[in-house]
């Protein structure tokens, strides 16, 4: 079915942003605007703006922003269409009636939404009866609590054929047979898919069941421990995640989503109070899985078995994200003890024990450079050539041009700094080689010295200054660069206490005119006559000014730093410095352009460093 953009700008007309965003986000009144803490990234200081006149919500934090169908389909899980006929319900609006052949299909998937909702419940029930004694044994061995096992549905289904379909055989055999509840044997006899079998019901994003797990508690041969529904017009287990309904909310919470390999991890972390886990449904991380993944966090935490199965999956699933990597989005990898698993964790530590280890999680190219070094013995030039080859291959995987560039650099620089460690003179004035890994650090830090020395001054504390100034004169904008301002401070620690003169501002307000005083007399010599940047526009655009401004100013310095390693990576890389270099020169002068831009100075000549 197709929503003509006219209805759906009539759609959105009728509905109150504020009032839909304001049933789950408490909104404060910031003139014709309305503010909060973001709910999709973790802040103290109000960043996220909603603004009913315009149509749209912004978080000047993470970036966040959409319409109010975004919202619901962003923040509350829901299908575009689920959201549209949620906001259509609101607004006394008729959604357009799809084709009859797409009707059909909503009839059919109703139908078979109705069949799950029943088993279920009977699942449910059975768990509960007496024939459910042994799986309420087993679950009792698992230190399940009571709650946790109603929260996430746990059932039972009989070891005796013929019994669910007795219960709901007035559904008819063709339903339950599509909606995966009985399986067609050679003989043409439908049978119960799930027997003996601990269930737990699979929801889609707004926790309706579309399918089922289930857990063996028997010794049956050639049987799985573990069996899902087949796919149907309902579920597709390359397209979900376990538990993603329930762990969404508390993903935006906390700022995380953690990723795990069975449905027993998941709830034995939410046990531990960790509600944030989702698990994939027995198959490697595909693409689609890792686009909803990304759509929770910027930066999943994959945390599988620590056998050698477990190692496995975190390295196919490393592989399946490195073409799909773009800028914010990655992933990171905990690396769990030998032979234990989350569950494992939470039995012997409880939740300390796994956090411990959440903080630990490597990033997405230390974890490719440790599984490739240690995948085999690296002793020949041959062996070297052979690590050299693998971890190229990972970057040529990579789709995105500027992430590949960064990853080259880094493992390359692990590469060399292992396999080439630098010579060093003993006491007798013999050459040898330091050992692999401590070696590598000469160049960057001769870059980062270079770069200190470069920021000790000048033009860098006085455009920082003149943003500072900037945001003295408007207050207001504070909030949305709070986090960028701690980082600022951090590259000029001059401007330090400035810095904390507006943030300290920011949280318990007062004189506006005193403040710019009291920035201004905290800047150093030489800045404190700095024009003030965007002293002169109006509240939204000088926010939007000074908030680019103070992003410009602190990503400056990691360009700074990965121009001076290029360079410095001519007398081994000659070719590939070049270009990077060439490239990283490029972007400076857009950032230099369009920091003097927003400063009102002339722009940097062509060449100009």
């Amino acid at each position: 079915m197709t929503l003509s953009p006219q209805w759906l700008d009539e759609l959105r007309a009728r509905i109150t942003l504020s009032a839909v965003i304001g049933r789950s986000v408490r909104l404060q009144k910031a003139g014709r605007e309305y503010r909060a803490c973001c709910p999709f990234h973790q802040e103290k200081t109000p960043s996220f703006y909603v603004n009913d006149a315009k149509g749209f919500y912004h978080c000047f934090g993470c970036q966040a922003h959409g319409d109010v169908i975004r919202w619901l389909t962003d923040h509350q899980g829901l299908g575009f269409m689920d959201a549209v006929r949620e906001l259509a319900a609101q607004a006394g609006m008729d959604v357009p009636q799809p084709d009859p052949a797409a009707a059909r299909r909503q009839d059919e998937r109703s139908l078979l939404r109705e069949a799950l909702a029943a088993a279920q419940d009977w699942f449910t029930a059975q768990l509960g009866g007496p024939q459910g004694e042994g799986a309420r044994a087993y679950l009792r061995s698992r230190m399940v609590p009571a709650e946790v096992l109603r929260g996430f549905g746990f059932g039972y289904a009989p070891a005796a054929r013929g019994q669910l379909v007795a219960a709901l055989g007035h559904l008819g055999t063709e339903r339950l047979v599509t909606a995966g509840l009985l399986s067609v044997t050679e003989d043409g006899q439908a049978v119960e898919r799930f027997r003996d079998r601990i269930t737990l019901p699979i929801r889609d994003a707004r926790g309706r069941v579309v399918g089922f797990g289930g857990r063996l508690i028997s010794d049956r041969p050639n049987a799985p421990k573990y069996l899902n529904s087949p796919d149907t017009p309902l579920f597709s287990k390359g397209t979900m995640l376990f538990n993603l309904d329930r762990a969404a909310p508390a993903a935006r919470t906390k700022g995380r989503l953690i990723v795990v390999e069975g449905y027993m991890d998941v709830v034995a972390l939410s046990a531990a109070g960790l509600d944030e886990a989702v698990a994939a449904l027995g198959t490697a991380l595909t693409g689609e899985q890792l686009a909803l993944l990304w759509h929770h966090a910027d930066c999943p935490l994959l945390c599988f078995d620590g056998d050698a199965a477990g190692r496995r999956a975190a390295l196919k699933a490393a592989e399946r994200a490195l073409p799909l990597l773009q800028p914010g989005k990655s992933l990171r990898i905990v690396s769990l003890p030998p032979g234990a698993d989350p569950d494992d964790l939470v039995r012997a530590g409880g939740a300390k024990a796994v956090e411990s280890l959440l903080d630990r999680a490597s990033s997405l190219v230390e974890f490719l450079w440790h599984a490739e070094r240690d995948a085999a013995p690296v002793q020949s030039p041959e062996e070297k050539a052979a690590l050299k080859a693998r971890l190229l291959r990972h970057v040529e995987a990579i789709g995105n041009r500027d992430i590949a560039a960064l990853y080259r650099r880094e493992l390359m620089d692990r590469f060399s700094a292992f396999a080439f460690p630098p010579r060093q003179v003993t006491g007798r004035g013999h050459a040898t080689r330091g050992r692999a890994g401590s070696a590598g650090s000469a160049v960057p830090q001769q870059a980062s010295a270079a770069l200190r020395a470069r920021q000790s001054g000048g033009d860098g504390h006085r455009l920082a200054a003149a943003v500072l100034l900037g945001l003295a004169r408007h207050p207001d904008a504070i909030g949305c660069c709070a986090d960028l301002l701690a980082r600022l401070a951090g590259l000029h620690p001059c401007l330090a206490s400035a810095t904390d003169i507006l943030l300290d501002h920011a949280e318990h307000p007062g004189d506006g005119a005193s403040l710019a005083a009291a920035v201004r007399a905290a800047l150093p010599a030489g800045s404190a006559d700095a024009m003030p940047i965007a002293s002169e526009r109006d509240p939204q655009q000088a926010a939007d000014a000074l908030r680019e401004a103070v992003t410009l100013l602190v990503e400056r310095p990691a360009l700074e730093r990965a121009l001076a390693e290029a360079t410095a990576r001519f007398a081994t890389d000659p070719e590939g410095a070049f270009a990077e270099q060439q490239r990283l020169r490029k972007r400076k002068l857009e950032f230099d352009t369009r920091l003097r831009h927003i400063a009102g100075k002339p722009a940097p000549r062509v060449g100009q460093t």
